[in-house]
């Protein structure tokens, strides 16, 4: 089987495509052949190594997080999958554990998986797709239920609401009944308009922080400067919930807000609900563009871009 490996940190040349042996699973996993894997900043920032502190890898490492694909066999101990399943899942960033297995990442023909960490892939939906919704849609969902506590008739704004993880928040915030406003570059107003939100924000000729006041929970998705005027918007005791830098607690302090980095967790029974929401027509998925393979760096170096609208995706 190929998988592709990160050989060492630096930039997405450092990436190749290696073959190896097809992983056997433990008793409490299940061997995935894999349909598609998407890829997320995440991905980026590991191989920069940017990322050594909170994730310290043991190089060479398989690079990928989400994927898509068929159960080909499970473990002992695993009971509801069987072979010929069609799941979605995701990897936790973790130490390597070589080049003889596929434990460590989704970029790779075969994967084995912890079972826990599965869910149903969406039926009547292109199995390729689903690989999109892990991190980006769990992501979103963490930060405006788990963390933001968003509820109906509340405010959110939510920042570059066509990316991965902006597009299901956009649509997550509007099935919650909440008053959606998001910032998006102008060619991309339309696609969120069209995901539910409520008013869109060119972020380019614009600045929200002049314009929005009393917003229940903001969603930064940049960090920075954006983190840093997001401050200003919030209502007092306000939530922001940011998934890049960590935010100043004493600038929160200054504003009588709450702040916090989420950073997003696996969970097979939260990624299960997404997935049924897909599968009911009431979460859609945005797909940027789906590469071979044999293009990996390219569906990399898209990502890292920041222009991809919605996700980008490498099929097996």
């Amino acid at each position: 089987m190929k998988a592709l490996f990160l050989n060492q940190y630096g930039d997405i040349g450092n990436t190749s495509l290696e073959e190896i042996p097809v992983p056997t699973p433990a008793p409490a996993e299940a061997l995935v052949r894999v349909a598609a894997a998407s890829v997320n900043p995440l991905d980026v920032k590991l191989l920069s190594g940017i990322y050594q502190t909170p994730f310290p890898l043991t190089l060479p490492y398989v690079i990928g997080i989400d994927f898509s694909g068929t159960i080909e066999e499970t473990g002992s101990l695993i009971s509801g999958w069987k072979k010929g399943d069609q799941v979605i899942g995701r990897f936790e960033p973790a130490p390597g554990l070589g080049r003889e297995y596929s434990r460590t990442g989704a970029i790779a023909e075969y994967v084995a998986i912890p079972a826990r960490q599965l869910a149903p892939a969406p039926a009547q939906h292109p199995l390729i797709h689903g690989a999109a919704l892990p991190t980006a849609a769990g992501t979103a969902w963490q930060a405006l239920f788990e963390f933001g506590n968003l509820r109906a008739n509340q405010t959110v704004l939510i920042h570059a609401a066509a990316g991965g993880v902006g597009h299901f928040a956009v649509q997550l915030a509007k099935l919650a009944g909440a008053h959606v406003v998001a910032t998006a570059s102008e060619h991309k107003h339309s696609l969120v308009r069209g995901l539910g939100a409520d008013e869109v924000i060119d972020y380019q000729k614009k600045d929200f922080s002049d314009s929005l006041q009393g917003v229940d929970l903001v969603l930064d998705t940049i960090g920075g400067d954006t983190q840093l005027r997001s401050y200003k918007v919030l209502r007092q005791n306000g939530i922001l919930a940011a998934i890049t830098a960590p935010p100043d607690q004493e600038v929160a302090k200054q504003y009588q807000v709450s702040a916090s980095r989420v950073g997003h967790t696996s969970d097979g029974s939260r990624l299960g609900l997404i997935s049924s929401l897909v599968e009911s027509n009431k979460l859609r998925i945005v797909v940027d563009s789906i590469f071979p393979l044999a293009e990996s760096q390219e569906a990399l170096k898209r990502t890292a871009s920041s222009h991809a609208s919605g996700k980008v995706i490498i099929s097996m």
